[in-house]
């Protein structure tokens, strides 16, 4: 790839029309030693490692290895996969599925599979947007190559980039567009909404073993980690927004890798445009594929990310019935125009410094915070009336004759109380756990 048209273009191949329009969730978790509640090693008779090898024995799953070591599993027919986050965080990157009702089958489904390799190996699950005791030290390091190169270059751009990597987890989804006008919709409904939905989310207010004064720490991790390749992306609400102008924000992050022969080859801080001119110190005269390039995409961080979709980072990672809430209050939103258009006029009038206070205040504040005179708590109450709108459009009927919209119940009672998931745990802590963030894993693990 030598030419930034081919780089648009890459991108533009995401492109599908509405009948094509799919779902993808991706959710992590946290494993956990149910007798000691201590992280869970990659290596050793109960481990990582052992869950790996235990799914791929059970369920069929294919190994993927890097250096001989197992770091992710794939579904045979090319559908979905397990991969690990820095820290141990155990992914699913679910399907492209055509319901919310599937993309909920499809989480019950491996839910249900990891804990039966898990109870045998005495490993249980945690869903919380962060590690609630455990320190950095006591975090393990998965043995993948590019984890390596991203972890000392983070110490060199914010406070946070190892929280990020190894004590967070998010739930996604991943959504399309029809075309370049409607991806930049689509974006900055998105980027702007995107706090609500931390808000609606937030559900990892304990560091260490203690309250960390945030709802969303996860989110506020974020607030400090690397400007070069996260944030609200202002420049998608000027003028001529489009795919090149992606691209050329893209182009200006600096690298992290280059992927070659089983290799990760460590140009962090690198330009991606002296690589297309085959000038990466590195690796004198290489000039990337198509593959540098991907990669590179996934190497960038803002709220909402673009690549041949559109994916949600804002969401903490919670109970099972969040994990299928958040594909639904995206997809009612995204995939009917009526609801797409509602959505942008609630947050057409924000400016770029309303919607980075809002972003910035979310993390503590939650439902509480303000945008233009209204708090997010109402906000919310209209974000979740339009997507309710939107999947009731759709007329999709699941188990028992229910649409989609059932899968919203649960945020529409957090947005009518204004209570977030966090601040119910830090009740349980003030009250029946006697300030013992440990009961966490007892009342809370999947």
């Amino acid at each position: 790839m030598t030419s930034k048209r081919q780089l648009v273009d890459y991108i533009a191949k995401g492109e599908k029309p509405e009948s094509e329009w799919r779902i993808g969730t991706e959710h992590e978790k946290f494993p956990f030693l149910t007798d000691t509640l201590n992280p869970v090693p990659y290596d050793g008779p109960r481990s990582i490692k052992a869950l790996l090898e235990g799914l791929k024995a059970r369920f069929g799953w294919t190994g993927v290895y890097e250096e001989g070591n197992i770091i992710a599993l794939a579904d045979p027919t090319g559908l979905g996969s397990i991969s690990l986050e820095p820290g141990g965080q155990f992914e699913l990157s679910g399907a492209p599925l055509a319901t919310v009702h599937e993309t909920c089958d499809e989480v019950h489904n491996h839910l249900a599979q990891v804990r039966e390799i898990g109870d045998a190996l005495g490993i249980g699950f945690l869903g919380l947007g962060s590690s609630p005791i455990w320190t950095r030290a006591e975090t393990p390091v998965m043995p993948k190559g590019r984890y390596k190169i991203m972890a000392p270059y983070m110490d060199k751009k914010g406070k946070h980039g190892r929280d990020m990597m190894f004590r967070t987890s998010t739930v996604q989804v991943n959504l399309d567009f029809s075309s370049e006008a409607d991806m930049v919709k689509k974006l900055r409904v998105s980027l702007a909404l995107q706090p609500v939905a931390t808000a609606l989310f937030a559900n990892s207010p304990f560091t260490e073993g203690k309250p960390n004064g945030f709802k969303s720490f996860r989110s506020a991790v974020w607030l400090d980690t690397d400007p070069d390749r996260s944030g609200m992306l202002p420049f998608a609400f000027e003028p001529g927004m489009g795919y090149e102008r992606y691209v050329d924000y893209a182009l200006d992050v600096p690298m992290y890798f280059v992927h070659r022969d089983g290799h990760y080859h460590n140009t962090s801080g690198e330009s991606f445009r002296a690589f297309m001119e085959g000038k990466l110190p590195q690796l004198p005269g290489e000039r990337p594929t198509q593959q540098d390039w991907s990669d590179h995409l996934t190497t960038i961080f803002p709220e909402v990310r673009l690549k041949k979709f559109l994916e949600m980072r804002g969401a903490d990672t919670g109970p099972w019935r969040t994990l299928c809430a958040l594909p639904a209050l995206w997809v009612g939103i995204f995939y009917d125009q009526t609801a797409l258009d509602g959505a942008w006029e609630l947050v057409k009038d924000w400016s770029a410094d309303d919607r980075q206070k809002l972003r910035e205040a979310v993390p503590r504040e939650a439902l509480q915070a303000t945008v233009k005179g209204r708090t997010v708590q109402d906000v919310a109450k209209h974000m979740l009336a339009l997507s309710r709108k939107g999947l009731g459009e759709r007329r999709i009927v699941g188990c028992k004759g229910k649409t989609e919209t059932r899968f919203l119940d649960d945020l529409d009672d957090i947005a009518a109380s204004g209570r977030t998931r966090a601040e119910d745990l830090l009740q349980l802590y003030d009250t029946s756990w006697n300030h013992d963030v440990r009961r966490v894993f007892r009342d809370f693990a999947y």
